[in-house]
């Protein structure tokens, strides 16, 4: 599945898609490495748009309130200028004409409050349309920045793992540990081997073994002066 992905979108759209699905679905993205990274700018691009498209949208609306607020003002303006049309042509004793125009003032009167409260309510939906984008906005910005760290902190992550991977490749510390352990059993072997030693030696045979040495030595020394003193002794000339 996860091939076939790469394989349609390319490596870097399917890495994405694929990182979204684990995401979606409560798996880890790759434990906050690049896939994550990658997820958020997508994530981050789809916010922007949506954010771009509300903008649209609340100018859409603002402009369809503009038109009902006009619409409502040239019907006030409408609605004064019948009045003045009934009271000129009443008072010009054309009582058809005046009883027209009064007839159109009470038409336009009557429609006027259900436009008005239509206005209003254009207003404050522009009005909530307009906050609502605002903190949209704001929060757009709040995920640039907290893009721009997620970032910063990846390549941070990346060094400390290659740190760590050369550390770990030259590291001499298991080394270290193998040569002492074997330096202590040597030492170890030494002074077992020495203990072994004493105590296989036979003490009295020890002692026996000096004593004839020291007897040996006396006999040799003692044979050795009688020969001297056999030698004939040379008269002085």
């Amino acid at each position: 599945m996860k091939k076939a992905v790469y394989w349609i979108m390319g490596e870097r759209a399917g890495r994405t898609i694929v990182g979204t699905w684990n995401w979606l679905w409560g798996m880890p993205v790759e434990s906050g490495g690049k896939v994550a990274v990658a997820v958020a700018e997508e994530s981050l691009q789809s916010m922007q748009e949506a954010v771009q498209k509300l903008a649209g949208a609340v100018a859409a609306q603002e402009g369809a309130y503009k038109t009902a607020k006009n619409k409502y003002e040239t019907k006030v303006k409408e609605f004064k200028t019948l009045e003045q049309q009934a009271m000129i042509a009443q008072n010009g004793g054309n009582e058809e004409a005046a009883r027209m125009a009064m007839s159109k003032a009470i038409q336009t009167e009557q429609i006027l409050p259900k436009l008005e409260e239509m206005v209003k309510q254009a207003e404050m939906a522009v009005k909530a349309s307009k906050d609502k984008l605002n903190r949209e906005r704001m929060k757009l910005e709040s995920y640039k920045a907290d893009m721009q760290n997620m970032k910063d902190m990846s390549e941070v992550n990346e060094a400390l793992a290659m740190i760590a991977k050369v550390n770990n490749e030259f590291d001499i510390g298991s080394a270290k540990s193998d040569f002492e352990k074997a330096k202590g059993a040597v030492e170890r072997r030494n002074l077992k081997t020495e203990a072994l030693a004493e105590l296989s030696e036979n003490p009295a045979e020890k002692l026996q073994a000096e004593i004839e040495n020291m007897t040996l030595d006396d006999e040799v020394a003692r044979r050795l002066q009688r020969l001297q003193d056999s030698l004939p002794k040379q008269l002085p000339e």
